[in-house]
């Protein structure tokens, strides 16, 4: 909770904060007043006791019954605080977790059924089941794959909901952009999780569908989004993304060698509103959308070409027009001491080469460029998550106080991780000042 990249992923610290801030990070913790707690204006850090009642209330207990936990941990440290949440306590959640079970019956459920155990600081406190002795896609661990999914969604959501003033009754239409594959044997990954998001956050007036492209997921989803919003075939739209199980603790053994804590000890949720123009909010330039062609090529400049440069010179604008460029996202410290490179650093500096090559600066420039126009990364290393989208509402929030006026969100993606080609994709994204409110400002 103290660690400064959380605070930078929930809106308490300014990404350019961590320039300045002591390094190792994990060394270096925030203080821990009030201004660095577990909420900030973009969501919060939920503890792991708290997480696992959103994983029991995220599966019907009815038809599936999922998720067991231990009567004594619910009663005495999951129901209090999830009791005083205010955005977790509906009725309809918190009478899921008055049922418990046994110590007894869940050791007996682990070792007849395989279940898999769960357990909250070293001591066993539940178990999540299979569904199906013969289908692997409803094993236990891919059921729980999913369903952590649709947890940190849907607590997104309702950070989204509450933050924007909105009520879970005015989403026409919910799009997941997860990394996740929910289906059975026969359709493996058939999807739809949008819906059972939708429904645990109450929107019963949205349809919903999911939108899946590897890392550059929530770009696309966004841009669905706009475009249906354009169309005036809905008012609301919200873009949701749950975090990736498979990939909690992915480099765990690099840090515990170089006696690190392991850093990737979350699972991280995003989630976006898309409405019409309100003549206040930043607005998509969905003329300045930057596409990467399958004919492009797959060099790392051909690609940066096709996302950043084309896009703004299609309109007369500078690679220096854009104010800021969040790109791939990573924690560096959870990357450099496994021998991988810093991936938002590394990217800055193509960027920073192609305004060297369209003679916007000078080569001496490029660390300024790169130190101005670039961010540190601070999000977790969960593909689709830190793929530019969680600087969104620091963006928005900077171009409402007038520090900015554009910015351009990056992503790329990795199609070749089907086996099915080698090919990478990639889409970008630009906010801008709303024309509406620039208006009135320079008429006041």
């Amino acid at each position: 909770m103290r660690y400064a990249p959380n605070q930078v992923f929930i809106g308490n610290m300014e990404p350019d904060a961590l320039r300045s801030q002591g390094r190792p990070w994990f060394r270096h913790l925030v203080n821990s007043d009030g201004a660095f707690g577990r909420t900030g204006p973009f969501g919060e850090v939920m503890p792991q006791e708290e997480f696992y009642a959103l994983l029991k209330a995220a599966t019907d207990e009815s038809s599936y019954d999922l998720v067991w936990l231990e009567t004594r941990f619910l009663e005495e440290t999951v129901f209090p605080a999830i009791a005083r949440h205010p955005l977790c306590r509906s009725d309809d959640l918190l009478q899921k977790l008055r049922r418990g079970k046994s110590g007894e019956e869940i050791r007996r459920k682990i070792e007849q059924d395989h279940s898999l155990a769960l357990y909250h600081q070293g001591a066993l406190i539940g178990c999540f089941q299979r569904h199906h002795d013969e289908d692997e896609s409803l094993a236990a661990l891919v059921l729980m794959e999913n369903l952590m999914t649709k947890a940190s969604a849907f607590l997104a959501l309702r950070h989204l909901l509450d933050g924007s003033q909105c009520d879970a009754s005015e989403i026409d239409f919910i799009i997941s952009c997860s990394e996740e594959a929910a289906g059975d044997r026969y359709q493996r990954g058939g999807g739809n999780l949008a819906r059972a998001i939708g429904e645990m956050a109450g929107c019963r007036n949205a349809t919903s569908c999911d939108v899946k492209s590897f890392c550059v997921g929530p770009h696309y989803g966004i841009l669905h989004a706009a475009a249906l919003v354009k169309a005036g075939l809905f008012r609301k739209v919200a873009v949701v993304a749950g975090g990736s199980l498979a990939k909690l603790g992915m480099k765990f053994q690099g840090h515990l060698e170089k006696e690190m804590p392991v850093l990737e000890d979350v699972i991280g949720g995003v989630a976006f509103l898309v409405t019409e123009d309100d003549g206040v909010s930043p607005v998509l330039r969905l003329d300045l959308l930057g596409k990467y062609p399958i004919g492009a090529g797959g060099s790392q400049q051909r690609i940066q070409e096709s996302l950043i440069l084309e896009p703004l010179k299609a309109h007369g604008l500078k690679l220096t027009d854009i104010d800021r460029y969040a790109t791939e996202l990573q924690n560096p410290e959870i990357t450099l001491p496994i021998g991988q490179d810093d991936i938002p650093l590394k990217n800055y500096r193509l960027i920073a080469a192609l305004a060297v090559q369209q003679k916007e600066i000078e080569k001496s420039q490029m660390n300024e460029f790169i130190e101005k126009r670039g961010l540190v990364g601070f999000a977790p290393t969960q593909g689709h998550i830190p793929a530019g989208v969680p600087y969104i509402a620091h963006g928005i929030r900077e171009i409402l106080e007038g520090k900015k006026k554009r910015i351009m969100i990056v992503a790329k993606g990795s199609p070749f991780l089907t086996r099915m080609t080698n090919l990478s994709d990639g889409l970008s994204l630009v906010l801008g000042e709303n024309p509406k409110r620039a208006e009135e400002g320079s008429n006041a």
